[in-house]
């Protein structure tokens, strides 16, 4: 009879020793051969006819080698599910010497296996933790630039013969040129369009008068301030660190020339975009304009919070690993060359290097799991379709309510809903999503007043740190 006996090994690292006897796999491989050899197709033979003394000979050592692994792995997964053994991964076989297995001398036999077992451990006390809720200042000048934004967006586009404003819009080509204006051959090209206003103050004169057509010579730094010529040299493909790629000369060729009309602030204006929703004047426009504002950077405040949350029950919640087992399947099964592939060996070096990352995700794993399970964090199906219709109409713009009852709507979904990959995600992110608004009803933020430009600069300053 089969037994399986555990030893402690390591922190949370066990042995597990699978010893068979021959009976406990004898029966079931003579039985494989007799049904192989009912159904063997063998030249010269008819079928079911193949003597078995032939089909051992041919068949017999790979069908005893499946039969006695068959068996070792039935007798573990049995003690782990009889043990309710709590393991990271699947158990690592130790080295066996597959040799000892011999069809004509069927023998007891005795094969070592490691395993890791998951932690027990508390979260972090979220209670106790500093937060900081921010609240970010709308003010007068944003609701402003808004509603010019607005404006723009939804106004008419004219055609000018001359350039005489610096609001034009100009449609230009990107040349690369020498220092003298004549273009470089092999340099870059590029379609581009920007307001005159973007040029410096003191080059705007240089496009006064202009009309299609007409070229004028830039180095890139002269014609450009800082945050234009960013822009401006990402869109070309030049290094924006690279002082000597600012120094370049390009010449501009105007293709076309264009007046935004804005749109007026009217009671048609504000039906258009906010339709039913009994907006007549300027400072009901400028209110509504307001209130969106606010959302978005709630919105933002929020994801802040959880990114609080995050790190203090990573930073601040002490799990115990099994180490040694767990950069032994990193190097062995840690990843796979593509799919349906065989693993990946790494180097001892390569097992280092990313052990602390893969060591974070595992943390991360098992809080998110013990949250999960602890608090009946649950995803139902309507929530998945919910998710994928939400998605679908931010795609769509403000088309999407009116589209709502459309029967084309609930095709879509239903086929997503078969899309066996975008449900595991869109579980994974709702499931994400509900682990953080509970860990929210655990803290106690304090609340802080903060411009958008020092928020934004503090997000951006907390995103490199971590990359």
């Amino acid at each position: 009879m089969a037994t399986v006996t555990k030893e402690n090994i390591g922190l949370l690292h066990e042995k597990l020793t699978v010893k068979l006897e021959r009976t406990d796999y004898l029966p079931s491989f003579e039985k494989a051969l007799k049904d192989y050899s009912k159904k063997a197709n063998i030249p010269g033979f008819r079928k079911g006819m193949v003597p078995s003394g032939l089909i051992k000979k041919m068949y017999g050592p790979s069908l005893f080698t499946d039969e006695v692994l068959r068996t070792v792995d039935r007798e573990l997964i049995s003690y782990l599910q009889n043990d309710k053994l709590d393991i990271f991964a699947q158990p690592l076989p130790l080295e066996t010497d597959i040799r000892q297995l011999d069809v004509n001398n069927p023998a007891d036999y005795t094969f070592h296996f490691e395993i890791g077992m998951k932690p027990e451990f508390q979260l972090a006390d979220l209670g106790k933790a500093k937060i900081t809720g921010y609240k970010v200042t709308v003010t007068d000048e944003m609701i402003t630039n808004e509603i010019a934004r607005l404006q723009n967006r939804y106004g008419n586009m004219k055609d000018e013969d001359v350039v005489n404003s610096e609001e034009n819009v100009l449609n230009v080509v990107f040349t690369e040129a020498d220092e003298a204006g004549a273009s470089i051959e092999g340099g870059i090209t590029k379609d581009n369009s920007l307001l005159v206003k973007y040029f410096k103050e003191k080059f705007r004169s240089n496009l006064t008068g202009k009309k299609v057509n007409d070229l004028v010579t830039v180095q890139l730094d002269k014609a450009f301030d800082e945050k234009e010529l960013d822009l401006i040299m990402s869109d070309l493909g030049l290094d924006k660190n690279d002082k000597a790629a600012a120094k370049k000369n390009f010449n501009i060729a105007i293709t076309k020339i264009g007046l935004l009309e804005k749109k007026e602030l009217n009671e048609e204006f504000f039906n258009q975009l906010y339709p039913n929703q009994e907006i007549k004047t300027e400072a009901d426009f400028r209110n509504k304009i307001k209130e969106e504002i606010e959302a978005y950077w709630k919105s933002q405040t929020k994801n802040q919070i959880h990114d609080q949350v995050f790190h203090q029950l990573v930073d601040h919640t002490e799990i115990k690993f099994p180490e040694d087992f767990l950069k032994k399947w990193l190097k062995t099964q840690g990843s796979a060359a593509a799919e349906d592939q065989q693993p990946v060996v790494k180097s001892d070096e390569q097992v280092e290097k990313e052990f602390p990352s893969f060591i974070s995700q595992l943390k991360w794993t098992l809080i998110s799991d013990k949250i999960v399970n602890d608090h009946a964090v649950q995803v139902q199906p309507d929530e998945i379709r919910n998710f994928a219709k939400q998605q679908l109409f931010g795609y769509m713009g403000g088309m999407g309510a009116a589209a709502e009852d459309q029967p084309w709507v609930n095709d879509y979904i239903e086929k997503m809903m078969k899309d066996r990959k975008y449900v595991e995600d869109a579980f994974n992110r709702i499931q994400t999503q509900k682990i953080f608004e509970w860990a929210e009803t655990q803290v106690n933020p304090k609340e802080k007043e903060i411009s958008a430009e020092e928020f934004s600069k503090m997000v951006e300053e907390h995103q490199h740190h971590h990359h």
